[in-house]
């Protein structure tokens, strides 16, 4: 599996997460296999420089805005400012094994990971190939 992004969108996940020494965060919306928005949230962590919490109410409106026929959330996208483009401990904890898409940023790099039941980082994620577009 592959899963495709314009490198605009991605230019504009990494800009984000440079911009802020805490976590930022937001949805991916589009098909299983392609990336077509994202919907950038407010951290709503108590602690947002270790961690992220989407903003509720934004995760409301793209899944109401889903269920009327817009685009699908198909994951979120988070940044690690001081750490990897890796899924975290926390992250595993928090994940649900749903097939949802985590991408994560971390020093300008931006990897992307498939939430499951059995994965090889943290027990709970399989890295997917990105195909920037």
């Amino acid at each position: 599996m592959k899963v495709a992004i314009s490198r605009g969108l991605m230019e504009q996940i990494v800009a984000l997460a440079a911009e802020s020494r805490n976590e930022v965060c937001g949805l991916l919306l589009g098909t299983r296999g392609r990336i077509d928005a994202i919907v950038p949230a407010a951290n709503v962590a108590p602690d947002p420089a270790r961690h992220f919490e989407l903003d509720p109410a934004v995760l409301i409106r793209a899944h109401r805005a889903a269920r009327s026929g817009g685009p699908t959330v198909v994951g979120h996208y988070h940044s690690h400012p001081s750490g990897l483009a890796v899924p975290s401990v926390t992250d595993a904890e928090c994940a649900a094994p749903d097939g949802s898409l985590w991408l994560i940023v971390a020093g300008g790099e931006a990897r992307l990971w498939l939430a499951g039941r059995d994965g090889a980082v943290n027990g709970r994620f399989t890295e997917i190939p990105l195909d920037h577009q």
